[in-house]
């Protein structure tokens, strides 16, 4: 499955083109159009090289031209590579059009064609391969070995396309980069411009926010307290931020004097100045406060006592408080700084717990989730953002309530065997 989907309902564009009525074929040319994400599910989910295949080798005897349409926004590596191979195994000469925008792994099939036809106005998106992978260290660097390896498959098409090195695509590919038309003519990827087009259409009918790793922040996820309630384009609905309890609220309410009605931003920004003025310096230029003058001494009767010792000096830049008041104002922010901590994890937890509802991950994930979003919230909710609900089920199976009584215990009372009981 892949996050560029749009929707998941309604009908999708055919991978086999319909053949106009009154034109002509017999000059063995003929279109295959790839509207959709490229996906190994296939079905509404994408296009997936199973699919493709069998649109290809459906294909009339005697085609000499196929004219590949292009308009989507990739998917999966693999069955992308394999579309590529169905197409290179077949005779015919392969021309790939790119209509509105053939990013990721479809530009990278429009690049191994024999002819790369960019439209008016399309564009061209390449980039580094992505993966997901959960486990230990040596798992995460195999992960990170396995998209190396793909990073230098792809940029080979590339190389071997524009007659630049494997090493300069891989310099390229990891700047995200969407090429005009005209800038994927110059780089040598197109060999030319034709016809009309219209990209940014094109790019609207797809999610490509996925893409927005060096473009800006993702806007899935532009909230580290909200979550997305789906993976569609735009402005997703969010669900409702999260909140604090009312007991860890009122106990920051007594403790910080807020007003009752505070929101739970306000009471946080509370905590933080407490935190900030615990370790203000004073300002140097405040006089300190000046000493009680000394009583008259009474006249000297005897050897003069000795010198009292010159009271002791305070450093600049600290601060001298009574030890009661500094151990409260210690115990005063350790409390602050506790129910901040409540707060975040209250926070992390409904989001995971979210998820898990939704469908979006395993209950055996949650504690790797929340390990995630307690290192970096903002990316952990982006993350868990790119994961379609209902990918778990989560509905319940063989529930009976309480006061339900089948339909053979009643027949086994009424025939003296059993009496019917309600279910525990």
């Amino acid at each position: 499955m892949n996050p560029f989907r749009t929707s998941r309902t309604g009908p999708r564009t055919p991978v086999l083109a319909s053949i106009p009525q009154g034109v002509d074929i017999g000059n063995g040319t003929v279109t295959l159009r790839l509207y959709d994400p490229i996906d190994s599910y296939g079905g509404e989910w994408g296009v997936s090289a199973k699919e493709f295949a069998a649109a290809v080798d459906a294909l009339p005897e005697g085609t000499t031209e196929i004219r590949l349409l292009i308009n989507s926004p990739g998917g999966e590596v693999w069955d992308g590579m394999a579309i590529l191979n169905t197409l290179r195994k077949h005779p015919a000469r392969l021309v790939a059009v790119v209509e509105g925008i053939a990013a990721s792994i479809a530009g990278t099939i429009a690049s191994g064609c024999d002819e790369l036809v960019m439209s008016r106005n399309s564009e061209l998106m390449i980039h580094n391969a992505w993966g997901y992978a959960s486990g230990d260290a040596e798992v995460m660097r195999l992960a990170a070995e396995d998209l190396e390896r793909l990073d230098r498959n792809i940029a080979s098409i590339y190389a071997e396309k524009s007659g630049q090195t494997v090493e300069y695509w891989l310099a390229e590919m990891p700047k995200d980069r969407f090429l005009t038309a005209e800038e994927a003519v110059a780089s040598g990827l197109a060999d030319r411009i034709e016809g009309t087009g219209d990209a940014p259409a094109a790019r609207a009918r797809f999610d490509l926010s996925a893409f927005a790793r060096n473009r800006g922040a993702r806007p899935q996820a532009s909230s580290p307290n909200k979550l997305p309630d789906s993976s569609e384009p735009g402005d997703p609905n969010t669900k409702e931020a999260l909140t604090m309890s009312d007991t860890i609220k009122a106990g920051l309410v007594q403790r910080l004097g807020v007003r009752a009605e505070a929101t739970d931003d306000e009471i946080l920004a509370a905590v933080d100045e407490a935190l900030d003025e615990r370790a203000e310096p004073t300002d140097p230029a405040t006089p300190a406060t000046p000493a009680t003058p000394a009583e008259p001494a009474a006249p000297a009767v005897g050897p003069a006592p000795a010198p009292a010792p010159a009271p002791a000096t305070t450093p600049d830049g600290a601060v001298v408080v009574e030890a009661g008041a500094f151990a409260e104002l210690q115990r005063n922010a350790a409390l602050g700084a506790q129910a901040h901590a409540d707060a975040t994890a209250t926070r992390h937890e409904g989001i995971v717990r979210t998820a898990i509802g939704e469908g979006r991950i395993a209950p055996s994930s949650r504690a790797h989730f929340l390990a995630s979003l307690k290192e970096n919230e903002e990316r952990a909710v982006a993350t868990i953002a790119l994961f379609p609900k209902g990918t778990i089920p989560v509905a319940e199976l063989g529930h009976v309530e309480a006061d339900e009584v089948t339909d053979n215990s009643r027949l086994l009372a009424l025939a003296g065997w059993a009496k019917p009981t309600k279910g525990a």
